[in-house]
Formats: C-alpha cells, structure tokens, sequence
C-alpha cells in the first residue's frame, strides 16, 4: 500500500526541505573545496619519499572523502526530487513512514530505521 506525505505535517516538511537544501549547498561547497586535495601527487617533487608517501596517503583520504560526498549529495538530490514528486518520507523497502526524527539527523534517509538495520545486518 503507498502512503502519501501524510504522515509529515507540512510544517515538518517545510523544516526537512529547508534542511535538504541547506546540507545541498553545503556539499557542493565541500566538493568545490576539496578537488585540489584530490588531484593526482606530482612525483617529481623536491621532497623525500616519507613526505612523497604521506602526500600519496592524504590524496586517497581526499578522494575517499570525495566519493562519500558525491555518493550523499546524490541520496540529497534525490530526496529533493521525492519531496517533488509527493514520495519524500516514505522507506524506500517497506513503504511505510520514515520517522521525522530520523529524517531530522540524516534528511536524505531513504528507509525507516527498522528496514536500514535488517539491511545491516544488526
């Protein structure tokens, strides 16, 4: 059975919309600022190899980091597109009402807490 955005009052919606947008800006800021960081190492660098290897170590942390953003940014403009499309607060496994609380922490969730721990495995 599908349910309508029924169970978010439209002042909550407001709130979460705000909030989606809001954490939008703010990883498209973080993309912006973290693609130097990411860049291949310039091995020809006038330092020694522990300086070379931590370089080479940070420029996997920032790409590791990118990935996780561009991954999140995805889930956000998602979630942006179901508040369009009347779907936003709704898991994406059971059908049933994610709860305001949970949407509040982590907005672009797209299951209830009980279908994202069976997904876990916990």
């Amino acid at each position: 059975m599908i349910q309508t955005m029924d169970e978010l009052s439209p002042d909550q919606i407001a709130e979460l919309s705000g909030d989606l947008l809001l954490l939008k800006m703010e990883l498209e800021q973080t993309l912006i600022a973290t693609v130097d960081n990411a860049k291949p190492v310039d091995l020809d660098q006038p330092f020694g190899r522990l300086s070379r290897m931590d370089a080479i170590q940070n420029q996997q942390i920032a790409k590791a980091s990118k990935r996780n953003h561009e991954l999140r940014l995805a889930l956000v403009l998602a979630a942006i597109n179901n508040l369009e499309d009347d779907d936003y607060g709704l898991c994406t496994r059971c059908d049933g009402p994610i709860d305001f609380r949970r949407l509040k922490a982590r907005p672009e969730a797209r299951m209830c807490i009980e279908c994202a721990r069976e997904c876990e495995g916990k």
